[in-house]
């Protein structure tokens, strides 16, 4: 990677302002003083230094929310706190929510800027498993159930891929679905003439809501979470 691409992914300034950070004889590649801002570095070995500060990068980052009703899942929004806020933290460029959970939704939401693995993660194609825990106005019935299983069509005459449901209660249940169709849970219980009154996501792919985590906090994700979401053995 470029010593200048570098500095900027680690927050040091646009390419213009750490260009001119290294010209000026304030960076170090292995402690030796640096004036070219083209020079080649491996980010995996070479030590990078501004001044007395070793600058440290990492590419990617996994941070799992618990997020709470009320915080709208976008990068930004001019008129709600969003998901990003609730990061009290400086995160690397290019950090965005993997999916998202509509306004009054809560539970797991994946923070990361690693592309690909949000595209394997969200791709209509991969049949990601997606679990909610989910609160029905009314009771859900034996044959709400099957219909559910068999692939509930929604309105607009939208198909949906079979489901999985585990009864709680009368009126609570999991669902596991494999798209991320809009509002998909929301009209599939309207499409029963029911209605979802709480709704919370639990687990995708391989990654489950850790139940220590309260409504608004955060953690990054272990190494083992990372490896199981990277190597999901892909569904037709």
């Amino acid at each position: 990677m470029r010593l200048d691409k570098y500095l900027a992914h680690a927050g040091y300034g646009t390419r213009r302002e750490v260009k001119k950070l290294i010209r000026q004889k304030h960076v170090y590649v292995n402690d030796v003083l640096c004036c070219q801002d083209d020079q080649k570095i491996d980010e995996n070995k070479d030590s990078i230094r501004v001044n007395d500060t070793v600058v440290s990068l990492q590419l990617h980052v996994y941070i799992m929310l618990h997020k709470p009703a009320g915080a709208i899942t976008a990068v930004q929004d001019p008129f709600h706190d969003t998901v990003m806020d609730l990061i009290n933290e400086q995160l690397p460029p290019g950090c965005f929510p993997v999916g998202r959970l509509d306004l009054d939704t809560e539970g797991l939401l994946l923070i990361t800027n690693d592309g690909a693995l949000a595209h394997k993660l969200l791709s209509p194609k991969k049949h990601v498993d997606k679990v909610y825990y989910v609160e029905s106005r009314n009771p859900l019935e034996d044959g709400d159930i099957k219909r559910l299983c068999e692939g509930i069509e929604i309105d607009g005459g939208e198909s949906c891929l079979p489901a999985d449901v585990r009864r709680i209660a009368e009126n609570r249940f999991l669902l596991t679905i494999r798209e991320g169709k809009y509002h998909q849970v929301k009209r599939m219980m309207i499409a029963l003439n029911n209605e979802v009154i709480y709704l919370k996501r639990v687990q995708m792919g391989s990654l489950r809501l850790d139940d220590s985590l309260k409504k608004g906090e955060y953690r990054y994700l272990y190494e083992e979470e990372i490896e199981r979401l990277k190597n999901r053995k892909e569904t037709t």
